[in-house]
């Protein structure tokens, strides 16, 4: 299940501090299978129940990087959107995200720099009330002018 708002493109001369953009999007056990087949980290945490509920996690957890890609879905597909390049992104892991959880990642425009076409996004994603991922990311914006 995935509920996001409309995509398309933000320019950088529409931006404004504050505007905010995010999808919701519930991580299956499909997921955490193709993000391993993907990426090639089939660390068994992600992938086998009896293993995983010997860990810190006491079962199974979505990889990391599946949750951050949400953020980058986010950013490439809405604020600013198609054309944006990223330019990077610190992320920091607060809880796990468990198969059946609902994730809520969330982009905030935090700084503009319209001269380099540069901006700073605050970044996150919960599950219910608890913020499982927090970060920056910055990003060159697509221009009008360059169109």
């Amino acid at each position: 299940m995935l509920d996001n708002m409309p995509r398309g493109t933000i320019v950088i001369e529409e931006l404004e501090i504050g505007m905010t953009r995010s999808l919701r999007k519930e991580v299956t056990d499909l997921d955490i299978e193709l993000f391993a087949q993907v990426s090639t980290d089939r660390n068994p945490v992600h992938l086998d129940d009896d293993y995983a509920r010997d860990t810190i996690f006491g079962g199974r957890i979505a990889h990391g990087m599946l949750t951050a890609g949400l953020i980058s879905a986010v950013i490439g597909e809405q604020l600013p959107g198609h054309g944006t390049v990223y330019l990077g992104q610190s992320l920091k892991f607060l809880a796990p995200v468990r198969p059946g959880d609902m994730v809520h990642a969330e982009v905030r425009v935090s700084a503009i720099d319209y001269g380099r076409r540069r901006v700073t996004l605050d970044c996150h994603c919960a599950v219910g009330d608890t913020v499982v991922l927090k970060g920056e990311a910055q990003v060159l914006a697509p221009s009008a002018k360059f169109d």
